[in-house]
C-alpha cells in the first residue's frame, strides 16, 4: 500500500486519473463510425432500432422480437479485492463476479430486454493467477450464482493469460450479455418518455463498480487504509466490495405486474448525470433523494467533495432510474420492494429545457454536463 498522503484538499475524479472530457469524445467518434455499419444488417434481413444508438444496449429487430446486446468491463474494483485479500486472507471474488455481471445485465435491461445469455472474459496477467484455487473457485461460484439470480445461461467465455499487457498477479474482468425484448411492446428507448412521467429510483448497495479509481486514491489519505472503520463498523475495504445490485429481477417483476417503463437509466459512470442520457429536451425535477450509503458519504466527506461533485460522479444511493407513468409510480415502488430492492418516487419529468434539478440539494445539471452522443 502506498504511503499515506497527508493532503487535505478536494479530491476529484479527474485527480484520481479519470477524465471524462478526454474519454467521451472517443465514445462519440466511435458511435458515429458504428452507426454507418447498421446498414450491414440488411443483408441478413434484419434492421437496427436507430433509437438504441447511444443507449446502454444495442437493439436489432429480428422480426418476431428484438435482440439486445451489451459488453461491459468491470474496471478497477479487482484491485480493491486484491489488496483486501492481502490484508485479510479472504477472497472477495465471489462478489466481484456479481459486480461484473451486473455491469452488463443492468445495462441490458434499460432497453426492456430479458437477459438470456452471459459470456465471460477473464484476462489474467499470467496463468499463475488461476492457480490460486480459493480465488478462482470463488470467481466461478459467484459468477454462477449471479447468473442464477438473473435467470440467464452462462454460455462460455475466454480466459487468456496476457503477460505484458495485464500486470502480473492481476485480472481484467468483463462480460457480454444478450437478451430478448419480447413482446416488442416492452422496448424502452425513450420514445414514450414525456412530461408527466414519474422518476422512480432504485437503491444501490454502495459504490457498485463506478468510482473505484477515486475510492482507491482516497486510501492514501486514510490512516488505516482499507481497514479504516466506517461509522457503521464495517471497514472501508469491505464496504467498497459490497456487490452491485442486480436489477433484472425488478424489471422482470414489473413486466409481470403490467408496468412497462418509458425509459430507464443505469446510474454508473457520470453519476446522476445519467438521468440526462436521453436526447429529448425535458426537465427532470427531483424533490426527494434516497439515503446515501455509508461508504459513499464517507468518500464524499474524506475527499472533501461538495454535493455537485459527488452526485456528478457517484451513484449516491441510487443505482437505477425508472421513468414510468405517474399512475404506475407507487406500484413500481411496491414491486421493487417485493423483489428485495428499496425504491423511491423521487421526482417527475416536466416540459422545459434539458436539465436535471436536484432540488433538495440545490444542484442543477444541464445539457452540457453530459455529452455521450
Amino acid at each position: 500500500m502506498n504511503p499515506k498522503d497527508t493532503s487535505t484538499g478536494t479530491l476529484s475524479y479527474e485527480q484520481a486519473g479519470v477524465n471524462y472530457d478526454l474519454i467521451d469524445p472517443l465514445k462519440v467518434a466511435a458511435q458515429r463510425a458504428a452507426a454507418a455499419t447498421g446498414a450491414n444488417l440488411a443483408a441478413h434481413g434484419f434492421t437496427e432500432v436507430p433509437a438504441s444508438r447511444g443507449e446502454s444496449a444495442y437493439v436489432v429487430d429480428v422480426g418476431p422480437f428484438y435482440l439486445a446486446s451489451i459488453v461491459e468491463c468491470l474496471g478497477t474494483k479487482t484491485l480493491v479485492a486484491d489488496d483486501m485479500q492481502k490484508l485479510t486472507g479472504k477472497s472477495y471474488y465471489d462478489s466481484i463476479a456479481q459486480d461484473t455481471i451486473a455491469m452488463a445485465v443492468n445495462d441490458l435491461i434499460t432497453v426492456g430486454a430479458t437477459p438470456l445469455v452471459v459470456q465471460a472474459y477473464w484476462s489474467a496477467g499470467g496463468s499463475d493467477w488461476f492457480g490460486d484455487a480459493q480465488r478462482s473457485q470463488a470467481l466461478v461460484a459467484g459468477w454462477k450464482r449471479a447468473c442464477d439470480t438473473c435467470g440467464v445461461a452462462w454460455g462460455g467465455g475466454e480466459t487468456p493469460a496476457l503477460a505484458g499487457i495485464v500486470e502480473a498477479g492481476r485480472i481484467d474482468l468483463a462480460a457480454s450479455c444478450t437478451g430478448l425484448v419480447n413482446p416488442k411492446e416492452r422496448l424502452s428507448v425513450g420514445d414514450k418518455l414525456a412530461a408527466g412521467d414519474a422518476i422512480v429510483l432504485l437503491a444501490s448497495s454502495g459504490i457498485h463498480a463506478n468510482g473505484l479509481s477515486l475510492a482507491r486514491k482516497l486510501v492514501e489519505r486514510l490512516p488505516q487504509g482499507y481497514l479504516t472503520k466506517l461509522p457503521d463498523g464495517t471497514t472501508y475495504g469491505e464496504a467498497l466490495l459490497a456487490p452491485t445490485v442486480l436489477y433484472s429481477p425488478v424489471t422482470e417483476a414489473l413486466y409481470k405486474a403490467g408496468i412497462t417503463p418509458h425509459y430507464c437509466a443505469n446510474i454508473t459512470g457520470h453519476g446522476w448525470r445519467k438521468l440526462l442520457r436521453h436526447p429529448a429536451t425535458l426537465t427532470y425535477r427531483i424533490d426527494k433523494v434516497p439515503p446515501v450509503t455509508p461508504v459513499l458519504r464517507f468518500m464524499q466527506e474524506h475527499a472533501k467533495q461538495d454535493d455537485r461533485e459527488a452526485y456528478s460522479t457517484l451513484n449516491m444511493g441510487a443505482g437505477f432510474a425508472l421513468f414510468v407513468r405517474a399512475q404506475d409510480a407507487q406500484r413500481t415502488v411496491e414491486v421493487a420492494q417485493a423483489a428485495g430492492v428499496a425504491a423511491l418516487v423521487a421526482g417527475r419529468v416536466e416540459a422545459g429545457p434539458k436539465q436535471l434539478l436536484i432540488e433538495p440539494l440545490g444542484i442543477r445539471f444541464g445539457d452540457d454536463d453530459l455529452q455521450l452522443r
